[in-house]
């Protein structure tokens, strides 16, 4: 066994004695709570030895330990501080885990008023929810939990980012009307913010391929509002590919529709978001066909 998980399950033991010790007659008149306090210093100091020795579980579940213990003598920072240490120890073993560490410490700090930080650890979880336990619904529910926190706090740009990684998913999940709402909310903030105009486009880019998975002849209208409210759209290579396309949908040109995709890729690369949801639109030509 490696000398410092030797010393880690020591240090565990030893606040496991020195806990009964503390809960006896005598214990309890003679320094109970100092004996806790030892308790806690030594879950803390097991867990940091864990750490070192690549025990994730067993570093967690000390973390946790401390953190039980703080908040049975009401010491919520620490506490919740604790229970975050823990987390960060479970996402390298098991993410379903550190999940109920961050909501323990989010449930404090809410309660505590610290709702900026709680935002935080709610992207945290999001963030969780999209990369190790895959589920993209949570994700949503904590994003979109995060932003609400964010805004109640004016923390107005972090708040946009989490409702963009909400409305992203929102359209991979074929919610596009919740995609469009929030995409034109931002574009609307941003035109009418001069450091922030540029990225309008990149907004009014994403709610008018969401427009064309649902319905042609919304997205036309969309086209023709994005273009009103911001006229420097009109002029982007964006606005001009939404007009192609639109056009290739109506003639159900399906080798148009590729070419148009594939000569605006090649200057202006398309991510993974974008070439999912054009190959959504394109299937409604190939669908269309076959109803003919």
């Amino acid at each position: 066994m490696a000398e410092n998980e030797q010393k880690a399950m020591q240090l565990m033991a030893e606040a496991e004695k020195k806990l009964n010790s503390s809960k006896t007659f005598l214990g309890s008149l003679f320094g109970g709570s100092s004996k806790v306090e030892d308790a806690v210093d030594c879950y803390l100091r097991a867990g940091n030895l864990f750490k070192m020795a690549k025990k994730w579980a067993q570093a967690g579940q000390a973390f946790c330990n401390a953190a039980n213990l703080h908040l049975k003598a009401g010491v919520r920072h620490e506490a919740a501080t604790n229970f975050v240490d823990g987390a960060n120890c479970y996402k390298k073993c098991d993410p379903n885990e550190a999940v109920s560490c961050l909501l323990k410490a989010i449930e404090i700090y809410t309660d505590m008023g610290r709702f900026t930080v709680a935002a935080k650890q709610h992207q945290v979880i999001a963030e969780l929810y999209e990369t190790d336990c895959v589920d993209l619904a949570r994700a949503m529910q904590h994003y979109e939990q995060a932003a609400d926190y964010f805004r109640g706090e004016e923390s107005v740009a972090s708040a946009n980012k989490c409702m963009l990684k909400l409305a992203q998913y929102a359209a991979q999940m074929e919610h596009y009307d919740k995609a469009i709402q929030i995409y034109d909310q931002i574009s609307k903030s941003a035109v009418e913010n001069s450091l922030l105009k540029y990225s309008a486009k990149d907004y009014m880019f994403r709610a008018a391929i969401c427009h064309l998975c649902v319905d042609l002849l919304n997205a036309q209208h969309a086209l023709e509002k994005y273009c009103s409210i911001y006229p420097a759209f009109a002029d982007t290579r964006e606005c001009k590919l939404i007009r192609d396309l639109i056009e290739h949908l109506e003639e159900q040109n399906i080798d148009g529709f590729t070419e148009t995709v594939k000569n605006y890729d090649s200057i202006s690369r398309l991510d993974q978001w974008h070439t999912t949801m054009l190959v959504r639109i394109k299937k409604q030509i190939s669908d269309n066909a076959d109803l003919r």
